[in-house]
């Protein structure tokens, strides 16, 4: 009787009221998990695979291809939901990703659908990539060899991937490119060749580099940071590649042939209709020609490279006329497929598609029980107003099933990003969920949104809360203007930029919205770029350029303009915020301390946090909760309609995730102040040389090593020289510091590669493969390398004595701070020496300990741990 009553929920609440005869649907339906999604045939054929709950969460499940569903078997238990899952070519191996409550330290997994085990037993998933707060980008699968994936690991340095060689069956990863030169991606030919590598600097240029199978690399190709280049494919027999670029004077996205020898570009298409960025080009895996490109102004529309492919999609049209279809997943030789069916307000459904005989089999409706009410959905409707500036916005409106676009109350749903994604057309629970509810919905694609061009994109840059806000109020004032919404019951809601978009309407233009939902959204753009996660440096530059350089008093100027939290006395209007506590992006704090600013000023706020949880919701449960309470808080302030019943492991997660807002803490990282300049020094430094062992430990191995370093004058200067001897070649280290023991030069050569680095009032000059960077130095400047144990070893030691000094990091191509402690004495060879210790200040594995001679000022021992070698442990010994 209680699954009865369960089953009759999901379609109908008798919530309905006498002003519609649109049944309340239940959230469940959009919200909860679908029966099954992601179904994709296996490169042979013989098998369909599928997402399906397990235990509660979507997992990945197999069948035969010609066996009903009924007689499908689970492949994985996750307790947490994957990114996606791919087939191996062999189809071998299903392969897939995920992460850890939300962390997004994702790890690539496999698992043998063809694995023995016991009755009832799941096959065995194997980690790939074991490492921990680690996040794994996947670059190449191989045709060529199917055993074979090319990714990236952030191991060595959590700020850029090195390239590895992963072999799925045994689990071996060969690197094969130790990335020191800000690489942020790697482009491989159809035979699995490394062919071109992208290189960012520090002002955001990407140079796309050629690599010939040597260590040398050649600029080919250079975008600047407003730009963008990348190679989507190659040709048949790998000579040329297919490049989309809209660099110099275009503003569409195009489509080139590209010759990475002689540099030659020759175009082959841009939009026809001249209004929209390129959108994608697919492949033919087997005759490496292009099948199709598109291109999506209000929906995506396919222009036909191949006769046969055109053919069968346009018969496919005609079986589903008024909806859209895609070629989900095929047959390595493309005789079958797999399509999926979908629209605006319909459950998508999927096909099997026999290309020879035309056969369409039904396989599944994602979610059944939406498909039976699928007539109280409403249409999505392409929507053109004019912005503050006269620019022209697109978006969509979609208007409650039995309503008439009139006086309606209004949710207004900024998309995420900001520069780059957009909002489609189609089917999107969250916009159905609320006009079910009685509101009209408008997402609009405000600049900075992808795919518009390069000037729409580029439109957006220091317009936070400005002109890109300007172009979400002037939708809003046009539907207003045209008598569709209410301007008394105007709420907003979004996510991620969203969230920030939410919290920007509710403190810059308060009279405009009644009430907002903040979903992880940042309130503070200081925190939000001090705190974005290390592997997103290559980006900083387009993140500056986008929100203001917090380093300039003109971007501090405009990033506190643009941060509601210092405008938090103008939000006057009720606010929901939700936030996943292990969001790696906009972190946790960027809600706490709106929380705290309106609840100290006594304005209405409510938050909902995530124990497992990061950017955005993905758990069922959680999401269940989390739109349960959005409903009710709208319902409250705009008068919408609301489900209040729900199952009990909803209202029981719901109530662990209500926060009580009076014990809502925040502490600001703590700044440690450099010191400005060196104190008193009892250091110094006579000529002559000396002989050190050196151990490096790593990987289990130790490699032995000599340095020699050798003490001179020039010019009343000290140099100061480490010559090192070992297996892996020879390497030098010059340091050229003034008689007060200031830096002037450093020089370092390592396997035929030069480093050279100048030092001015304030910055340093930093000259390496051709290039020279420029890093800010705003204390007193100590460089880790030869004679730091001297220099140092004269500091004014005394019990707690702490003194801390920037120091150029050759890794990162930027400032560091390192702090140093004294640690007391401790006995060295029969030798009482002043031991102390030096902490990155950003990172406190990467550390070096000290132990000097009290009256040499040199060091008897060091040892260093190196995370950029894979936490390698170096002990320095004097003979």
């Amino acid at each position: 009787m209680k699954i009865k009553l369960l089953l009759l929920s999901l379609f109908f609440s008798t919530m309905a009221t006498a002003q519609t005869n649109t049944p309340l649907l239940d959230r469940a339906l959009f919200f909860g998990n679908p029966e099954i999604s992601g179904g994709q045939l296996s490169p042979d054929g013989k098998w369909t695979s599928f997402m399906k709950a397990y235990n509660g969460i979507m997992n990945i499940w197999i069948k035969k291809v010609n066996d009903p569903f009924e007689k499908a078997r689970p492949l994985t238990n996750s307790k947490r939901p994957l990114y996606g899952y791919f087939w191996s070519d062999d189809s071998r191996y299903i392969l897939y990703a995920k992460d850890e409550n939300g962390d997004e330290n994702i790890n690539i997994f496999a698992v043998d659908p063809n694995a023995s085990v016991a009755e009832g037993e799941l096959p065995p998933s194997k980690n790939l990539t074991p490492k921990k707060e680690v996040t794994a980008q996947i670059y190449k699968v191989s045709q060529k060899n199917p055993d074979i994936l090319m990714i990236g690991l952030n191991d060595r340095d959590k700020a850029w991937h090195d390239l590895y060689q992963l072999t799925i069956s045994t689990g071996e990863l060969k690197k094969i490119y130790e990335n020191k030169d800000r690489i942020v991606s790697y482009d491989f030919d159809w035979d699995d060749r490394l062919r071109v590598l992208y290189r960012t600097d520090e002002k955001g240029t990407t140079t796309l580099l050629r690599t010939d199978g040597n260590d040398k690399l050649t600029p080919i190709y250079e975008t600047s940071v407003t730009e963008q280049a990348y190679i989507v494919n190659w040709n048949e027999d790998n000579s040329k590649c297919y490049l989309i670029s809209n660099k110099g004077e275009l503003d569409l996205s195009t489509l080139f042939l590209f010759d990475p020898q002689t540099t030659a570009v020759t175009k082959i298409e841009s939009d026809p209709k001249g209004k929209v960025d390129i959108d994608g080009v697919n492949f033919d895996i087997n005759t490496r020609k292009i099948i199709s490109t598109t291109y999506t102004t209000d929906k995506t529309e396919y222009y036909w490279k191949n006769k046969t492919w055109e053919a069968n999609y346009k018969f496919l049209k005609s079986k589903f006329p008024g909806r859209e279809v895609s070629f989900q997943s095929y047959k390595k030789d493309y005789s079958q497929f797999l399509v999926a069916v979908w629209g605006d307000k319909y459950a998508s459904e999927l096909y099997f598609f026999d290309a020879a005989t035309k056969e369409l089999r039904f396989q599944y409706t994602s979610r059944p029980a939406l498909k039976k009410v699928e007539q109280h959905l409403a249409p999505m409707t392409p929507i053109r107003y004019k912005s503050s500036d006269g620019l022209e916005i697109t978006g969509y409106l979609t208007i409650p099933t039995g309503k008439t676009a009139k006086n309606l109350p209004l949710i207004v749903m900024p998309h995420g990003g900001p520069k780059g994604p957009r909002d489609y057309w189609g089917y999107n629970s969250e916009v159905q969920f609320l006009a079910n509810r009685g509101y009209a919905v408008l997402q609009p694609n405000f600049r900075a949104s992808g795919g518009f061009g390069k000037r729409f994109l580029n439109a957006g840059d220091l317009q936070w809360g400005k002109l890109m806000q300007d172009d979400i109020t002037w939708g809003v004032k046009h539907l207003v203007e045209k008598g569709i919404a209410d301007k008394n019951k105007i709420g907003i809601m979004g996510g991620s930029y969203g969230g920030y978009a939410t919290l920007a309407g509710l403190a810059f233009t308060p009279d405009v919205y009644a009430c907002g939902v903040d979903i992880v959204g940042p309130s503070n753009i200081f925190t939000l770029l001090e705190s974005v996660p290390a592997y997103w440096e290559a980006g900083r530059a387009m993140l500056y350029g986008m929100t203001g350089d917090p380093n300039t008093e003109e971007g501090k100027k405009r990033i506190r303009e643009a941060s509601p939290l210092f405008s938090a006395d103008k939000i006057v209007k009720p606010l929901l915020i939700i936030q996943g506590a292990n969001d790696p992006r906009v972190k946790k704090a960027e809600a706490d301390q709106i929380v705290i600013a309106l609840r100290d000023k006594g304005k209405k706020v409510s938050y909902l946090l995530a124990d497992d949880e990061g950017h955005g919701f993905a758990k069922p449960v959680n999401k269940m909760a989390m739109y349960a309470e959005t409903e009710k808080f709208l319902a409250e302030v705009l008068n919408g309609r609301y489900q209040k019943e729900m199952p009990d492991d909803v209202a029981a997660r719901l109530a662990e995730l209500r926060v009580d807002i009076s014990t809502v803490t925040y502490e600001p990282p703590k700044k440690i102040k450099t010191n400005k300049e060196l104190p008193p020094l009892s250091s110094r430094f006579t000529e002559g040389k000396d002989h050190y062992n050196v151990t490096i430990e790593v990987g289990g191995q130790n490699i032995a090593m000599e340095m020699v370093r050798t003490i001179s004058k020039k010019d009343n200067n000290w140099i100061i020289k480490d010559e090192t001897k070992s297996p892996m070649g020879n390497s030098a280290d010059e340091l050229e510091l003034t008689e007060d023991f200031k830096p002037v030069n450093r020089r370092m050569e390592q396997a035929g590669q030069q480093m050279s680095m100048s030092f001015e009032e304030g910055k340093a000059l930093v000259t390496m493969m051709g290039k020279t960077s420029e890093l800010a130095l705003q204390g007193v400047t100590v460089i880790e390398g030869p004679g730091s144990d001297i220099l140092l070893g004269g500091l004014p030691f005394t019990t707690g004595y702490q003194f801390v000094f920037e120091t150029p990091d050759i890794m990162t191509m930027k400032t560091k701070q390192v702090i140093l402690s004294y640690l007391g004495e401790e006995n060295i060879n029969g030798i009482s020496c002043i031991k102390f210790e030096t902490v990155n200040a950003a990172n406190e594995n990467e550390k070096s300990t000290y132990w000097v001679h009290p009256q040499t000022k040199k060091a008897e021992k060091m040892i260093s741990i190196l995370p950029s070698l894979g936490n390698a442990v170096m002990t320095i010994t004097k003979k």
